[in-house]
């Protein structure tokens, strides 16, 4: 019998532009083809980091060549358009691939909210990379023409940084358990979901942030009483001291001795830590429940249990 399966693609899995996203979610939708041809209900979620950075950008160069004629483009509207143009290379490429292989299912792109807490201590702590990589003279000219906030991202150069809340809740999330119930493969929360809080009554007003997307799969999978949270990224295995000499990949942890490590520092900020912490959330949400992190075409031996790092009670 199959499982219901989330996915959380990473930034490998979709490139950085668009030629490179057309080519991108071609291997990615054959990976994600395999565990729908082996019975598994699947649902799809993505990160958007360089994606919103360059919309947010194309839309700040239009409203500097005529002021009067664009106004500034909200974050969370950019979230919004990413979530778009993404699903549709992402529902395609997958489409075309089910029927390749004589499956007939549906796939849908959900435009998914997903509401935060306007007073998470995020708001005042920016930390969540997006956009393209800059000089350190891209990136203060940045900073004293716009206000941004920027960091220096693993030695690969500057990067725009904005605030990171933790998702509480999928808004939409109704609409998308009815669809993954009736046979249908969805594309939801992506770029960590369009980021939203309440105020009077039923308005939500978008937030200025990007939701880490790791975190909304986590919160989506939970929503969606799923089986299993694949988190996808560069490498095949987490490993322990990564990158010295004594380095330790791992195969099989319990939340426990996940959290052991996650307080020992050898994760890090931005990059495996979110991932660690996201599969142990997920884990301890409900008995039965697996959390796995691995490499985008290891996914089907991942599930299988013949590969990736495995998190389980």
């Amino acid at each position: 019998m199959g499982k219901r399966i989330v996915i959380a693609l990473g930034g490998n899995a979709l490139g950085n532009t668009l030629p490179e996203q057309m080519i991108a979610v071609k291997e990615t939708a054959r990976a994600i083809a395999d565990l729908i041809e082996d019975g598994n209900d699947v649902v799809i979620a993505h990160g958007n980091g360089p994606q919103v950075g360059m919309l947010q950008k194309a839309m700040a160069e239009l409203t500097r060549s005529d002021p009067e004629k664009y106004i500034p483009c909200p974050l969370s509207v950019c979230v919004a358009m990413s979530q778009g143009y993404i699903g549709y290379d992402l529902q395609n490429a997958l489409r075309e691939e089910l029927l390749d292989r004589g499956i007939q299912k549906g796939v849908s792109t959900v435009l998914t909210q997903v509401e935060v807490d306007p007073k998470d201590p995020a708001f005042a702590h920016p930390t969540k990379p997006i956009g393209a990589f800059m000089t350190k003279e891209e990136a203060d000219k940045l900073v004293a023409e716009r206000g941004y906030e920027v960091m220096e991202d693993a030695g690969r150069g500057y990067r725009r940084v904005v605030a990171s809340p933790l998702p509480q809740s999928i808004v939409e999330i109704e609409s998308i358990r009815d669809m993954v119930e009736a046979g249908l493969v969805v594309v939801a929360c992506g770029g960590g979901g369009i980021p939203v809080f309440r105020t009077e009554g039923h308005h939500l007003k978008g937030a200025a942030a990007v939701i880490d997307k790791d975190f909304a799969s986590c919160v989506l999978a939970e929503q969606l009483n799923a089986d299993a949270l694949i988190i996808l990224t560069a490498v095949e295995k987490v490993a322990i001291r990564f990158g010295q000499p004594d380095q330790e990949w791992l195969s099989e942890l319990t939340p426990a001795q996940a959290e052991q490590y996650i307080a020992e520092g050898h994760f890090a900020p931005g990059s495996m830590l979110p991932k660690v912490q996201a599969a142990v959330r997920f884990a301890k949400s409900a008995p039965g429940r697996t959390a796995l992190i691995t490499l985008l075409d290891k996914a089907r031996d991942g599930i299988a249990g013949k590969t990736g790092t495995a998190i389980h009670q």
